[in-house]
């Protein structure tokens, strides 16, 4: 293919993307698929103390470094490698490393914020918005931080209503107007996902004759 066909899932945390992915990577194939999290780039905070760092708004547009993944989108799409950057969610800081990502015919990049910065926005072929309630959602991220983010019930309770619900509403349910597909119930709805995948195939299929004609001429 000569571009990546590039696949964005929204939706706010909790809301159930990465099941989504998931269910998009089992039916299309792992070895066809690279997957980008927005969560990666989140701004470089080491310069800061750590108490100063945990009162930061990470659901803010700006607490990202858009200009890189910007960069690394264009890279990977056009059938490039890029070496992403590593964040350590426990300390609220960018680790030393980075992560080799090989381009593949299908680039799937979830995030809450994706559909929100037009830079990002109009490099994404298919816009899918995952929406879900507010409730799951906020249970869902709570198991999650604590399980795998060292979070406390505390910290997670007044993050998510100081800054998560907030920026939730003022940014992240707004961009849903910017989807080309709103699913309902996350990856348990497989009517949605049938007629996504079903797309996605339909698309790769296309672009492989398209690619195999030109190899014949």
């Amino acid at each position: 293919m000569p571009n990546a066909l590039c696949i964005g899932v929204a939706g706010g945390t909790g809301s159930g993307k990465t099941t989504v992915s998931r269910a998009i990577i089992d039916r299309v194939g792992r070895g066809k698929i690279t997957v980008l999290s927005q969560d990666r780039y989140y701004k470089d905070l080491s310069h800061l103390p750590l108490s100063d760092r945990v009162r930061r708004n990470f659901d803010h547009p700006l607490a990202f470094e858009y200009e890189l993944l910007a960069h690394h989108l264009r890279l990977l799409k056009e059938g490039h490698a890029a070496d992403i950057p590593v964040y350590d969610f426990s300390r609220h800081r960018r680790a030393a490393g980075t992560e080799h990502l090989e381009s593949r015919p299908v680039l799937i990049l979830e995030g809450i914020l994706i559909f929100a910065l037009p830079e990002i926005r109009e490099l994404i072929d298919i816009k899918i918005f995952v929406d879900t309630d507010a409730d799951i959602r906020f249970i869902r991220r709570l198991a999650r931080d604590m399980a795998e983010r060292g979070r406390t019930l505390e910290s997670v309770v007044d993050q998510y209503m100081d800054t998560v619900r907030p920026m939730h509403l003022e940014f992240v349910e707004p961009s849903k107007r910017w989807s080309d597909i709103i699913i309902p119930e996350g990856g348990f709805n497989t009517v949605a996902l049938d007629l996504v995948i079903s797309r996605i195939q339909a698309i790769l299929d296309q672009a492989c004759q398209l690619t195999n004609a030109d190899e014949v001429g």
